[in-house]
């Protein structure tokens, strides 16, 4: 079994790399001349492909030489703030890479089946009842990088009918775990505390929204979710992947806090407020967990330890 994974350097591409290889899957990964190696430094027996997603001409001749059995497709520009700075960045970068591939199948005549990594962005604006959000609900997006994932997200079903592509579209919540980007809320606050207890800073934390509730699952629980929606989902299905279980920014906070010894206080920072907030994101991952079984295994406080001693390990 040969799988490809795009954007393997990065925060799930990295725990995506070692279940597969866990699960004695041959793996091959995409990077660019710029990508960080920190998080797969340590993974042995993957091959390293550079492939810029947006030249076709590299896509295509990756794909053709590989021919692999799974593709999973989690290369993008994932950050919601970068994505008012760059809206048309984030849009090109995220679309152009997926087409490309997609492309690519259709060229060689392939069956790989493949997930495309969608977000819980794309539900964007949502009313009170209408939580927890299921996959039929309307799309309202409420940023750039939310449009660029509903562009993504449509394109894998318009694959699929018109070309019969086995692609399966994951709509994952807030993932997050050791190795998670230090933009991202949850490792941010991890970063900022293990820094004051190391004495680098001083003992003031500053925050963005509080009051924004979200839907998190570790990182490890949603890579063996990809691997089933491969493995049990249906081609041209949309499945949300959540714990169905909500919290607020502050109580991510309050939890991370006390697991430190050191005094610390809040300070809100304006710039970490963003033009405007998704108030509620809280899934229903019925429809997967049915068709495949999974269910979330880690729980949230182990999953905020390790996130806060990933942090105090680094240098």
């Amino acid at each position: 079994m040969k799988a490809l994974v795009t954007g393997i350097s990065g925060f799930v591409g990295s725990h995506m790399a070692e279940f597969l290889l866990n699960n004695n899957v041959e793996v091959t990964g995409t990077i660019r001349q710029r990508s960080r190696m920190d998080h797969i430094r340590h993974i042995k027996d993957v091959r390293l492909v550079e492939c810029e997603l947006r030249d076709p001409f590299s896509v295509e001749t990756l794909i053709g030489e590989i021919k692999p059995d799974l593709i999973f497709h989690l290369a993008a520009q994932s950050f919601v703030p970068t994505s008012w700075n760059s809206p048309i960045d984030t849009i090109h970068n995220n679309v152009a890479g997926q087409v490309n591939i997609m492309e690519a199948l259709r060229r060689f005549d392939l069956a790989s089946k493949m997930q495309v990594a969608c977000s819980s962005e794309e539900y964007g604006h949502v009313e009170p009842d209408e939580v927890p959000i299921r996959e039929t609900n309307p799309l309202r997006p409420l940023s750039p990088y939310a449009v660029s994932k509903v562009a993504q997200d449509y394109l894998g079903y318009q694959y699929y009918k018109s070309y019969g592509l086995p692609i399966v579209v994951t709509r994952t919540f807030n993932h997050t775990g050791p190795r998670r980007g230090e933009n991202f809320v949850t490792s941010n606050f991890a970063k900022q505390i293990a820094d004051i207890e190391k004495g680098r800073k001083p003992p003031v934390i500053h925050v963005g929204n509080l009051t924004a509730k979200r839907d998190f699952t570790d990182v490890r629980d949603v890579v063996r979710a990809y691997w089933l929606a491969l493995e049990k989902g249906k081609p041209g299905e949309t499945y949300n992947i959540a714990s169905g279980t909500c919290y607020t920014v502050q109580e991510v906070l309050d939890l991370l806090l006390s697991y430190s010894n050191v005094s610390i206080s809040i300070q809100e920072d304006p710039a970490r407020l963003r033009p405007s907030d998704v108030e509620i994101l809280l899934g229903d991952a019925t429809k997967f967990q049915s068709e495949t079984g999974w269910k979330p295994e880690i729980p949230f406080e182990k999953t905020m330890r390790d996130l806060l001693q990933y942090w105090r390990d680094q240098p």
